[in-house]
């Protein structure tokens, strides 16, 4: 979430995902020593910068989405936004790699905090009945959590994950065709798992890909090992493709791939149950501990 403290009168251009007007400097993240990220590589993953681009007669606020995907963004004032055309609070979509003149601010006036919370994908989504592919070419099935599993996927946005054991540097495929909407690859190991974060902090991932599905859905392939990213941004994936390689990144208990199908539901994101084909036919997801078992006809 892109934030700035603005003197709408005396404010630079500036775009960054976190900043103040006059500028500060952000607390750095804790993560643990040893087996753990360094903080630079800890940083969440940028979705979208708010960037304010001053003249003489106002400042523009500017919505700058950074994936290769489309993104539904809240811009909010925390406080009386007077004189703001059109009027805060504004929703919006920015399309894939755009940047949207998102309201004009007046010169002059109080200070105004601002704030534009970010969430992948349109809420004008409607998902398809699709048969995903098992991620996996050779590696035996075994479902470390399923769907409502009680150690990480009891959230709206994981609820339908569902977490495949697999030794770490396993192939990866795409389960369905789409278009890589981000990607990150810097992570090294795990994050310490004392640590409480938010479950849309892109961190608790550790190396992943999102790829966007042409119905609007979105899958995403979580912790991956380091430099286990073989797609870039904007490339076309077809069902099948090796995409990555599985790892122990993020917040992690051991080597395995979360795979979630999400929506987003109007800026939040939800994950929704979904049907897969594996090595001997459809798959059933359950509780955690549970092992995938042939669907009833």
């Amino acid at each position: 979430m892109a934030l700035l403290v603005i003197c709408a009168s005396s404010a630079a251009a500036q775009s960054r995902q976190d900043i103040a007007w006059p500028r500060s400097t952000p607390a750095a993240p804790h993560v643990a020593s040893g087996d753990a990220q360094t903080e630079a590589q800890a940083q969440a993953t940028p979705r979208v910068d708010l960037h304010l681009r001053p003249d003489s007669a106002g400042i523009d606020a500017i919505a700058v989405n950074r994936l290769a995907g489309p993104v539904e963004v809240t811009l909010l004032a925390d406080g009386p936004a007077f004189g703001a055309t059109p009027a805060l609070p504004l929703r919006t979509t920015v399309p894939a790699g755009a940047s949207v003149v998102l309201a004009r601010l007046p010169v002059g006036g109080s200070e105004m905090r601002l704030r534009l919370p970010a969430v992948p994908g349109l809420p004008s989504a409607r998902p398809r009945d699709v048969a995903y592919l098992y991620p996996f070419r050779e590696a035996p099935l075994r479902i470390a959590q399923g769907y409502g599993g009680g150690f990480s996927h009891t959230d709206a946005e994981n609820l339908h994950a569902v977490d495949f054991a697999v030794q770490a540097g396993t192939p990866v495929l795409a389960a369905r065709d789409g278009q890589v909407m981000q990607v990150e690859s810097g992570a090294t190991t795990r994050l310490d798992p004392r640590q409480v974060f938010d479950p849309a902090d892109d961190r608790v991932r550790g190396n992943f890909i999102r790829i966007l599905h042409d119905d609007g859905t979105m899958a995403l392939y979580a912790h991956l090992q380091h430099g286990g990213v073989v797609v870039a941004p904007g490339a076309r994936v077809r069902r099948g493709t090796v995409i990555g390689f599985s790892g122990n990144t993020g917040l992690s208990s051991g080597p395995h791939l979360h795979f979630v199908v999400q929506v987003n539901r109007g800026m939040r994101l939800e994950s929704i149950p979904f049907r897969m084909t594996g090595p001997d036919g459809p798959l059933r997801f359950g509780q955690v501990h549970a092992e995938a078992a042939p669907a009833a006809p």
